[in-house]
């Protein structure tokens, strides 16, 4: 095992060179990126919005055009880049779901205007051979149809079906001022052919009046003085400056093929982006910091060694991310800081392994081989059960649950790697230099080497008060409920910070009140100049859902600064709830079947139950807290549902190797005894480190990443105590290896073999 041939001494090294130079770009600015050599490559790694700023659409297609799905994603580009936004992300999702992400642009509002428009611009002649009230009243005349116009209250017209010209005629559109009006209007520019037939229909219809309609609306309907020749014109109608400019965009980027609807809107300004890039730098670091600290005190230059292959893990984590150009998000600094505590577990088992084998008479270079062999099957099945939750995580996740589960999932590999090759070979080094006569010490000492402890003494004790904090859990949820956010209840959520001065709550109150938009909830935020509105679901459909958002910036935007815009209609909150709960259930589904794959239904049930204690006991501490459920939180129940997992198959793995070695020779009681205090140390020390790491998270990582990490935080606790004092007596109330066992441990029915 501490053998490496050259060529494997080459790869490594290669792999960890390419993640360098990779990752190198981000520490530069884009001027300091010219300056270094051609050779280099250039790429910097790409943030999302939450650190940026920008907004975020997503927007459903007519479900009876779904196939115009990609042509209307070609459109939608060709809009952001006529607004000036030339690398904007607009991605196409499940059953017409299209994802528009557009950094640096903080009017979500305007990208609505641009986006949601169809856009479908005809002149249309209209008919006054018969009076309107006659056509809405009876049949409209064969090729004639009744369409409004964009009046409050609107106005009827009779029109022809067939258009004079329409958007493919359209060359240009400008907005600007008619001098002679002051009022804004639309100089468009036709094709030849759109140009020829306008003429000669112009010629003909002097004295009656053609729509220029848009999306089944008139804008206005001008009378034809006089045969209006050339290719040029203009529209005027019912807009301002601002709208004649959404609309002449929309008219040099083409009409849409199908009708699009708005399901989420999110906007983050960009101060609060920056303050989280600053606020996330600030956690990783601390949190890298103190885990290395924490490693060099607890195995000395084994921890060294630890510390350079947990840095050249960040490293490869950071390059990856910058090779496929996926965002790094608020939500997956959160996971990078997650990755640094967790990834020291192999470590922490390797070395603990070392220092068993060492005790137990072998010598030092035996005891490092033997350490990184006998520690690989549970670090492999620890890994693999913490990865199924974060690919499932990442396949039905969206937002920062998403760019949480890429940076667990890319940090699991990378961990396997650097664990398995770089630290070894770094050992290998070591051992083969130095020589050494004994295992590396340490500074400190947080367990025993031999603890004795009788857990299955307490079973009773932990299982009933488990089993009673459990039923309670799901009593509370029935009874009391949990907060969700709007997330999952759908709503709108602003946060406003004023133009000067504290905010005065109940001002702001009264103002929304009088625009009935139902349910407002008003509660000051980090600062007496800010405040976070929340208003509840209208119940009505997603136009219902953008409309408070539309009326709250009509009622502030005088007084105050729109710092942050969440708007989520009732399709999205109605499948993140289910996306959420299917997440979670299919992890544990999967886990389930690999555990009893790798060990027993005994080994896999226990797991599965105690995981689903952890789960309970959490959504116990929502619902009696009433905090609020939301993305963050579905992230942190399934981070916990890996770590949980990863603590108890490390306990099984050592009761499964303790099985095969001792059978039937000792009694299951103190055979789980024995299994649960030889990974004592590890259970310890693994947690303090992850717990170290989320500490900083929690001081330094924001509002959401504090929630968040406080859950994991307190999830760690729970974790930790289910793997130990519930994980290992299921195994007793199940009668492992299907022994009888009596109240004393002692095995009653005895012959069979070792698992």
């Amino acid at each position: 095992m501490l053998y490496f041939s050259r060529w494997k001494t080459v790869l490594i090294w290669a792999v960890v060179l390419a993640g360098v130079i990779l990752a190198l770009p981000n520490l530069f600015t884009q001027d300091q990126l010219v300056t270094l050599p051609d050779w280099l490559p250039k790429k910097q790694l790409a943030l999302g919005l939450d650190l940026e700023g920008g907004s975020r659409l997503r927007l459903q297609v007519d479900r009876e055009h779904l196939p115009d799905t990609d042509a209307t994603i070609a459109i939608l580009n060709r809009r952001l880049s006529e607004l000036g936004y030339t690398n904007p992300n607009v991605e196409g999702q499940r059953n017409g779901r299209v994802l528009v992400e557009v950094p640096g642009l903080y009017d979500s509002q305007l990208l609505k205007d641009i986006l949601s428009l169809t856009g479908e611009l005809h002149f249309q002649m209209v008919d006054d051979s018969v009076p309107v009230q006659q056509a809405i009243d009876g049949t409209p005349p064969e090729g004639d149809e009744v369409v409004y116009s964009f009046d409050d209250p609107p106005v009827a017209y009779l029109v022809k079906k067939e258009p004079l010209v329409s958007n493919k005629n359209f060359v240009d559109a400008q907005a600007g001022i008619d001098t002679t009006t002051q009022e804004p209007v639309i100089t468009f520019r036709l094709d030849s052919i759109g140009a020829d037939r306008f003429s000669k229909a112009t010629k003909a219809n002097v004295g009656k009046s053609f729509a220029i309609v848009l999306d089944n609306q008139v804008l206005s309907a001008p009378v034809i003085s006089e045969e209006i020749p050339g290719n040029t014109g203009q529209i005027s109608g019912n807009f301002d400056l601002s709208g004649a400019s959404n609309l002449a965009l929309v008219m040099r980027a083409g009409a849409l093929p199908a009708s699009v609807t708005v399901l989420e809107e999110r906007t983050i300004g960009t101060d609060l982006g920056a303050a989280a890039v600053a606020s996330g730098k600030i956690a990783a670091l601390i949190g890298a910091v103190l885990v290395i600290v924490f490693m060099l005190l607890t195995y000395g230059l084994l921890g060294v060694i630890a510390n350079i292959a947990l840095v050249v893990n960040v490293i490869l984590i950071l390059a990856v991310l910058t090779l496929f150009g996926a965002p790094l998000t608020l939500a997956g600094v959160a996971g990078i800081v997650l990755t640094i505590g967790m990834a020291v577990d192999s470590n922490v088992l390797i070395y603990e392994r070392i220092r068993e084998d060492r005790r137990a008479g072998f010598s030092v270079i035996q005891a490092i081989d033997s350490g990184f062999s006998r520690a690989l099957a549970t670090i492999v099945d620890a890994n693999v059960t913490t990865l199924i939750a974060a690919l499932v995580l990442f396949i039905l996740g969206s937002g920062p649950v998403h760019g949480f589960a890429l940076t667990v999932t890319i940090g699991i590999v990378t961990t396997l790697f650097t664990t398995f090759t770089l630290t070894r070979w770094l050992v290998s080094v070591w051992v083969q230099w130095a020589r050494p006569k004994e295992v590396p010490g340490a500074l400190l000492k947080l367990v025993p080497n031999d603890t004795k402890i009788p857990f299955m003494k307490l079973r009773f004790l932990t299982l009933g008060f488990s089993a009673l904090s459990s039923i309670a859990a799901i009593v509370l949820f029935a009874i009391v409920g949990m907060n969700f956010g709007i997330d999952f209840k759908g709503g709108t959520m602003v946060e406003i910070q004023s133009h000067e001065g504290a905010i005065d709550l109940d001002d702001v109150y009264s103002r929304l009140e009088d625009l009935n938009i139902g349910d407002i909830k008003i509660e000051p935020f980090k600062s007496d100049d800010r405040a976070l509105i929340t208003v509840g679901s209208q119940g009505e459909g997603e136009d219902a859902e953008q409309t408070v958002g539309v009326k709250i910036r009509g009622e502030l935007q005088d007084d105050f600064d729109f710092r942050r815009i969440d708007v989520i209609g009732p399709s999205v909150s109605s499948e993140l709830s289910h996306a959420g709960m299917l997440a979670v259930g299919l992890s544990l589904a999967v886990i389930f079947a690999y555990v009893w794959l790798r060990f027993e239904w005994h080994f896999a049930l226990g797991a599965i139950l105690a995981t689903i204690h952890d789960v309970l006991l959490l959504l116990g501490m929502f619902i009696v807290f009433q905090m609020e459920f939301n993305l963050w939180s579905i992230a942190a129940l399934l981070a916990i549902v890996g770590y949980s997992l990863n603590d108890t198959v490390v306990i099984y793995d050592r009761v499964r190797e303790n099985l095969r070695r001792y059978g039937n020779s000792m009694s299951l009681s103190a055979l789980l005894d024995a299994s649960i205090n030889q990974t004592l140390s590890r259970t310890i020390l693994t947690s303090l480190a992850t717990f170290l790491a989320l500490i900083v998270l929690y001081l330094y990582g924001g509002e959401d990443v504090k929630s968040f990490s406080l859950v994991l935080g307190v999830g760690i606790i729970v974790a930790t105590y289910s793997s130990i004092f519930v994980a290992g007596p299921l195994l007793m109330l199940f009668g492992l290896k299907g022994r009888d066992v009596t109240d004393n441990g002692t095995s009653a029915v005895s012959g069979q073999s070792g698992a």
